[in-house]
């Protein structure tokens, strides 16, 4: 999910999707698309305008094969691959 539809490459409408973040607060899915980047590719983004930050799903991360993702009790660790 972001804020920014400047990161996306392609975006297309969506139907209405309501979002509940972490607090309770509900926000609403303005549209999906595909955010690119020299080291990384994510399909199915949700452009939520409300959000302060970028958040990805692990297993987004994992599926775009450029990441291994390291998890503790305390931290996500995420190393590119291709360095």
């Amino acid at each position: 999910m972001s804020p920014d539809s400047s990161s996306f490459v392609f975006l297309s409408h969506s139907s209405y999707i309501p979002v509940m973040t972490g607090n309770s607060t509900h926000m609403h899915l303005a549209n999906v698309g595909s955010i690119v980047t020299p080291h990384l590719s994510l399909l199915n983004v949700y452009l939520i305008s409300k959000l302060a930050l970028n958040l990805a799903f692990i297993g987004q991360l994992c599926n775009s094969g450029n990441y291994l993702v390291i998890l503790s009790s305390s931290l996500y660790c995420m190393q590119d691959l291709q360095s």
